[in-house]
């Protein structure tokens, strides 16, 4: 008996199964790409940061390059796939799979900083799926095809049989029961393709019955109870990257200094579960569970991709920020409210210790401590309220950061004024009353921000620093188109709205548009 038949069936069968394993991925994703039919690899090399990143960007750059590599791609896989499920031309396929996977794995290394988005099965930390693929193949790439049942083995051992076999004295099929059984077992992965093509084929059948029903008449597949299908804009539907300007302020030495921000800036209010949902009370609890630490970063790196470089929020979120800006190895900017007990100095602390990159005076505490009407629990007067406010602002710029002032009635920005405060920017809310909760023949006139948008406009436009606007929907009853192209055209230089990952592209994509149309602005850009 030769070695081949020696060798120990159980080890066989297991090493047999990793490499079907590991085959059937590879078929799938190659199969998947030809059958998707619009793949490219163009962002996954775009978005590379690793050590190889130039080359990479320098091949998403070239159209002739992106359609040589998305070709390597697919069949590489699918060929990879087909050789490794069948064991035919193993070593081959093992050596083209271990060198892809290397490829895969110096593009987007599991290292904080480093990676492509986030993990979806699992956290990773220098060891993931993709380098032991790379691992195992490599093995795989240097054993010989007798050490795995497969239509290598299959052909080796009838070579070898071939040779030795004498020429038999009477008729016969040649074949020992042995022999039999060894065709047998090396033709198991024949089933295993088998399987392989009925369940793409389950698939397949199942997608397109479900395409079929999105297109019958009556069926809203959106907002149905089980939601079929939901195509929204993706990075490859992207016009362009949002412009950006500059904030004037003095550092922590006294020098003038500029503060890099994009004209659209993300709101972290959904991020926070902080929603506008009046009588929906279980509207918040629902966005903090979409929300996970994963989806904000998630969210945050695809708006960092289409150009939007700041987020403003509370200082409750310095760690998820941080984390954020460790991980993704991150430029965006994190703005502070301050929103902290309705206590600016101590929102003030906590935004400084979470490393906040600019901060202001939450539009809530400014709105009471301007009012002087506002019941103080601590008895202090405007007068003294503002002072407070001053030495905050002065207190964050002696850290080198830019300070501001929020607002959401106009009356609290005046007050401010009055009492010679100069901050680096403000951050007002700004929208019109052109919508259904804001008229007066509403029942509900509950969903104001901005209370006098005349006035606003009005006064904003005399003062001479940059303006942040915010609330500019409205909380949702203003569509982005609307919203955008008031707070551009009535002055504001900035726009901060909240935005689901899901909206972010289209969103910008409005912003560009309203951008570079806006008219009848009077108010000059201040930033």
């Amino acid at each position: 008996m030769n070695s081949k038949t020696n060798q120990n069936p159980v080890y066989l069968y297991l090493l047999v199964i990793v490499r079907i394993a590991i085959g059937w991925h590879f078929l799938y994703e190659g199969l998947a790409k030809i059958i998707g039919n619009n793949w490219s690899s163009a962002a996954y090399l775009a978005g590379s940061k690793w050590i190889f990143a130039p080359v990479f960007h320098w091949m998403a750059d070239n159209a002739g390059i992106i359609a040589f590599v998305d070709f390597l791609n697919i069949w590489g896989m699918t060929l990879v796939g087909l050789g490794l499920i069948l064991g035919l031309f193993t070593r081959w396929a093992s050596a083209g799979g271990a060198l892809m996977l290397f490829l895969y794995f110096i593009a987007y290394p599991p290292i904080p900083g480093y990676m492509y988005g986030l993990p979806t099965d699992g956290s990773y930390l220098w060891i993931n799926k993709t380098l032991i693929e790379f691992l195992v193949l490599t093995v795989f790439a240097f054993l010989s095809p007798s050490f795995m049942f497969g239509l290598d083995r299959l052909y080796a051992h009838w070579k070898e049989e071939k040779a030795r076999q004498p020429v038999p004295d009477h008729p016969s099929d040649g074949k020992t029961g042995i022999e039999r059984r060894e065709a047998i077992r090396n033709l198991i992965s024949v089933p295993a393709l088998g399987a392989f093509a009925y369940a793409l084929y389950k698939k397949e059948k199942w997608d397109s019955f479900e395409e079929k029903l999105l297109k019958v008449e009556g069926i809203d597949a959106n907002s149905g109870a089980t939601l079929l299908k939901f195509n929204y804009a993706s990075l490859k539907d992207l016009k362009g990257q949002v412009p950006k300007a500059y904030i004037n302020y003095t550092d922590e030495y006294g020098k003038p200094a500029r503060f890099e921000l994009s004209r659209l800036l993300m709101g972290g209010n959904l991020i926070g579960g902080w929603a506008h949902a009046r009588d929906l009370i279980y509207v918040s609890k629902l966005v903090k569970t979409y929300h996970t630490d994963e989806k904000v970063m998630q969210t945050l790196n695809l708006g960092e991709e289409c150009g939007i470089n700041a987020i403003i929020s509370n200082p409750q979120h310095g760690r998820i920020f941080q984390k954020y800006k460790h991980e993704f190895r991150s430029k965006m900017k994190f703005i502070s409210d301050c929103g902290i007990d309705l206590d600016f100095q101590k929102g003030i602390a906590l935004s400084l210790a979470g490393n906040f990159d600019a901060l202001y005076c939450q539009g809530e505490i400014t709105d009471r401590w301007a009012n002087p009407e506002w019941e103080d629990p601590l008895k202090r007067t405007v007068a003294e309220r503002m002072e407070l406010i001053r030495k905050g602002l002065e207190e964050i710029r002696k850290n080198g950061k830019p300070a501001g002032i929020g607002a959401h009635r106009i009356e609290a920005i005046k007050v401010c004024v009055e009492h010679g405060l100069k901050p680096d920017f403000w951050v007002k809310t700004s929208h019109s009353h052109n919508y259904w909760s804001a008229q007066n023949n509403s029942p509900w006139k509950d969903n104001l921000f901005d209370f006098d948008p005349e006035e606003t406009v009005r006064y904003m436009g005399t003062l001479p620093e940059p303006w942040i606007a915010f609330k500019v929907l409205a909380a949702g009853a203003i569509t982005p188109e609307e919203g955008l192209k008031y707070a551009f055209e009535k002055g504001a230089d900035f726009v901060c709205m909240g935005m689901y990952d899901f909206q972010i592209v289209e969103d910008v994509n409005i912003a560009l548009n309203v951008l570079e149309n806006v008219a009848g602005r009077q108010r000059p850009w201040m930033a």
